[in-house]
């Protein structure tokens, strides 16, 4: 396991063992550290560092070559109006693997994997959470630290409100409005940055909720970053992007997520995308797996290539789960290396992945 700086950390790690990295249905099962990679499916911290000095203001940011993103038709677009895929890498929750969350880090695999983007996940509600007993003002520093990464890396950032065990974003939507108000007027001339508003809602949430949350939330982003791009999930566990179609959000700028894991996620849900965009629903994949849906198992290598190349025919952008060596077939690293890892330090689906973008370039 890694070195946590403090008993306090490794308490909070061993407490994140139980609880779901973000998938239907997922629990957390521990497969051994050198899992392979099959073709076969397998079926789907509190910190106690002190509060941060937050006087400096985005604006002393490095100067950022990325270009402003926007939504048109089905497409994300640069300044230019090309499109703009987005191939990244999502933290596993940021209370619990907080040293992924490095400008080292995402500079290493932007040179070596090819990705241009990473995703910041923050829990809501689990041991640790923003809404639970997490600590806010370190768990915003770690999320500054993201953001501030990536623009110094000129890569884009996806700010994640991780909601899970939360099912309906509405129940905490009065700290998600004091959160992203926050992050946004301090990010607001910052074009890398990306804001995902609600993770997977589940357990039965609906459209018509997940639109009411949405509605109280993006003008509280927009009052700052009147341009930013959102992220919106969609029910069951971001599966469900049909019900988006005949009833979208009337914002511009806005994307629909889906997220899958490819062991267990198939055509049938392909088929699932591939119509949302035929019928104009600008789709945003925040959330992949190769593994099965609960985060863990071996890599099914035919499924997650199939669905690669189905997003790069649509360009759509996709971010994959999880930076962290966590004992399980998600997690990108079987080692504790978190600033240069090298193809040793690669779990099977790190592996895979890798390979699959640097094939691309």
């Amino acid at each position: 396991m890694k070195q946590w700086a403090s008993a306090v950390m490794t308490i909070v790690a061993c407490m994140a063992l139980l609880t779901g990295c973000g998938g239907a249905g997922r629990t957390e099962p521990q497969p051994s550290a050198d899992t392979e990679i099959t073709t076969a499916p397998s079926g789907k911290g509190e910190s106690t560092e002190a509060a941060p000095d937050t006087s400096a203001s985005a604006g002393e940011l490095e100067t950022t070559t990325v270009s402003p993103l926007h939504v048109e038709g089905t497409k994300l677009l640069d300044s230019a109006g090309k499109p703009m895929q987005l191939r990244g890498v999502s933290t596993h929750g940021i209370a619990w693997y907080p040293q992924y969350v490095n400008a080292d880090l995402f500079a290493n695999l932007k040179r070596d994997w090819d990705i241009n983007a990473v995703r910041i996940a923050m829990y809501c509600a689990e041991s640790g959470g923003y809404c639970t007993d997490g600590n806010k003002e370190q768990l915003k520093k770690t999320v500054r630290d993201g953001i501030d990464a990536a623009v110094k890396d000129d890569m884009y950032v996806i700010v994640d409100w991780h909601t899970l065990s939360d099912n309906d974003p509405n129940m905490h939507v009065d700290q998600a409005k004091e959160f992203f108000g926050e992050i946004a007027k301090e990010y607001a001339d910052v074009p890398n940055v990306l804001y995902e508003i609600c993770n997977e809602p589940n357990g039965g949430t609906t459209w018509a909720q997940v639109k009411r949350y949405a509605e109280q939330v993006i003008p509280v982003v927009r009052g700052h970053a009147k341009d930013a791009v959102v992220l919106v999930g969609t029910p069951n566990w971001c599966q469900d992007i049909d019900v988006v179609a005949s009833d979208p959000l009337d914002v511009d700028n806005v994307m629909y997520t889906v997220h899958f894991y490819a062991a267990d996620h198939g055509q049938w849900l392909r088929d699932k995308v591939v119509a949302a965009v035929k019928a104009g629903t600008p789709v945003f994949v925040s959330e992949f797996g190769a593994t099965a849906a609960n985060g863990d198992g071996a890599v099914d290598v035919k499924s997650a290539d199939a669905w690669l190349g189905m997003l790069d025919k649509y360009d759509i952008s996709y971010i994959i789960w999880n930076l962290s060596d966590k004992h399980e077939g998600s997690a990108l690293f079987t080692t504790n290396e978190a600033r240069d890892p090298i193809e040793s330090d690669l779990s099977a689906e790190g592996r895979w992945y890798r390979q699959y973008l640097r094939e691309r370039r």
